[in-house]
């Protein structure tokens, strides 16, 4: 249950009017009083006789009362109170309940004999009510209404447990703003899916990922075709920015501009650019020159090294302190921004809304420390400059490997902030996993196809070696793993990794307690590129010739599994020969 305070206005009667009006796309229906301060107010909606005017001048009694002079210029308090779409329809009197405990929670009608405003509570939907006040008790004071959005959520929280309706996690007051309703009826009349507010939100976002100086950032902003103004001191000092769409206008035809504080918390200019001095702490300016000249060789080159970045972040998150962890995980954000501007056709939506839930994600209440986040900073930036993939071959296979790693650090980021108690963010980070998730499914099923070709033309005794070495190497996994359709890609990674020098069981054991494997839907896919990346093998196993240990190629000799690191190349003595 979603309650939104909107600020004070002027003119009691206008928004009467408004509320039992048909509404400006006839998504008005049967509105009628459900409650009132005083529980005999005229409604225009059932009375014959009652009118508009009687109620608004029913309501404005004790502002009229005051002196001219006396009479706040903005009376007219007004808030909605939404269902969920999941929940049942309440009746008007479950309705008339809810609101007169928003209106005591928020010291609009306390009660327990204190003065209040007068008020009534609208229906004209399924779904909500408005409530509306006028912001003079019946004394003639002020109402003690402090930060009464903030108490009208925590109310609604215990109305949605007291009555088993769907529970909103709380708020932490990090939330981007939401769009209003006029943004939201403007979106519809427009024919835009999303508002403005929205469109310009996940550009600035873009436009931030990776990037490493105001020139850069305004560049990126005005190659999205956003329209910009920056705020400028007498000094020459850059103090701030706004952004507008340029089809996007008010009533005399001029750009609706946003300053980016007003978009998102960390996107005010004094905040993105924390992002960009954190990546100089400790960087020397030869070394930071060198990286700004950096490209990526091509698309896949940017996924691997994003795979292999949010691996290693992954731990960090999990083991870190705070504020290095916070900024693991706004920068994760970053990766997913840059991955879904550069994603394939078949990825692209679910990598997008990945990104549009974990932008909750990406803020709380723990200060990000900069400058522990670069490589994955770093990542975003080269993932950008690599530029759009095609998702196929090397392209498809990488970003079937970055996306599994993503899986695995998202998942982290919401297990961190359920420790943290921060519900939002955790639920908001859930529900990316489960995009990447969607994402995976789409970009790994070509590559791991390729993979489990090469499995199946394993000659037997090939397989059935391999086979007990997981049983070896994976005792509790094993099991598991072999039923799974991914294994005869398991089994070609593990020929292929062996056939180039690695000691196939210590990589088998290594990779597997890197990290935990409890949340994955196929466990052989994660060792798959988990090994691929380690061992640094091609993503795309398509160009690669069979190794010795498949078709009529004998089996390898059996060699002692020592141990040693994962990448470690064995001496030429350990090293099977290769026959084709």
């Amino acid at each position: 249950m979603i309650p939104s305070v909107n600020s004070s206005g002027s003119r009691t009667i206008g928004l009467l009017t408004y509320l039992y009006g048909p509404g400006k796309h006839e998504e008005h229906t049967d509105p009628h009083l459900v409650a009132s301060f005083d529980g005999m107010s005229p409604d225009p909606g059932r009375h014959p006789n009652a009118t508009l005017t009687d109620l608004q001048q029913l309501l404005d009694q004790p502002v009229m009362a005051l002196a001219k002079h006396a009479r706040p210029a903005k009376h007219v308090w007004h808030t909605s109170v939404r269902a969920d779409p999941g929940d049942w329809v309440l009746s008007d009197e479950e309705w008339a309940g809810i609101a007169r405990r928003i209106v005591a929670a928020t010291g609009i009608d306390p009660g327990d004999g204190q003065p209040g405003c007068r008020w009534a509570a609208v229906r004209h939907a399924d779904d909500h009510i408005h409530i509306v006040a006028t912001l003079v008790t019946e004394d003639g004071h002020r109402p003690d209404d402090y930060r009464s959005g903030a108490r009208a959520q925590a109310e609604a929280r215990l109305i949605e447990k007291e009555l088993g309706l769907h529970q909103v996690a709380p708020g932490d007051g990090t939330a981007a703003k939401r769009p209003t309703s006029a943004e939201r009826h403007k979106a519809e009349r427009q024919g835009r899916e999303r508002t403005a507010r929205e469109e310009l939100r996940e550009s600035v976002r873009r436009a931030v990922a990776g990037a490493r100086s105001d020139e850069e950032f305004f560049d990126r902003l005005a190659s999205a075709g956003l329209l910009i103004r920056k705020r400028v001191a007498p000094s020459g000092d850059l103090l701030g920015y706004k952004v507008a769409l340029p089809d996007d206008l008010n009533k005399d035809g001029e750009p609706v501009f946003y300053p980016g504080a007003r978009l998102a918390p960390d996107l005010s200019l004094p905040r993105i650019r924390e992002r960009w001095s954190g990546d100089a702490q400790g960087v020397s300016a030869a070394q930071r020159d060198d990286a700004i000249r950096t490209r990526p060789g091509s698309p896949a080159a940017a996924r691997r090294g994003t795979a292999s970045a949010v691996w290693q972040a992954v731990l960090v998150v999990e083991h870190g302190e705070d504020g290095v962890a916070a900024a693991h995980i706004a920068a994760a954000g970053e990766v997913l921004d840059a991955l879904a501007k550069t994603s394939a056709a078949h990825t692209r939506r679910e990598l997008h809304d990945a990104a549009t839930a974990f932008e909750r994600a990406s803020r709380s209440h723990v200060r990000a420390a900069r400058g522990h986040d670069r490589a994955l900073r770093q990542a975003a930036r080269d993932l950008v400059q690599g530029g759009p993939a095609l998702g196929r071959g090397d392209d498809g296979a990488t970003t079937a490997m970055a996306i599994d790693m993503l899986f695995f650090l998202i998942t982290t980021a919401a297990h961190w902030h359920a420790r943290k108690g921060h519900a939002q963010q955790a639920e908001a980070a859930s529900r990316a996993a489960e995009h990447l998730r969607t994402a995976y499914q789409a970009a790994s099923a070509q590559p791991i196809a390729v993979l489990y070709q090469r499995g199946r033309r394993l000659s037997r005794p090939v397989l059935q070696q391999q086979r007990a070495l997981l049983r070896e190497a994976l005792p509790e996994l094993a099991d598991q793993i072999l039923a799974e359709p991914g294994w005869y890609a398991l089994a070609a990674t593990i020929a292929e990794a062996e056939a180039v020098g690695h000691d196939p069981a210590a990589l088998l054991s290594d990779v597997a307690a890197r990290r935990e494997l409890g949340t994955a839907d196929s466990v052989s896919d994660v060792l798959v590129w988990r090994i691929r990346g380690t061992a640094d093998l091609p993503a795309d196993a398509s160009r690669l010739p069979e190794t010795s240990t498949a078709g009529k190629g004998s089996a390898p000799r059996a060699t002692a599994a020592r141990p040693s690191a994962p990448g470690r190349r064995r001496s030429r003595e350990e090293t099977p020969r290769q026959t084709r």
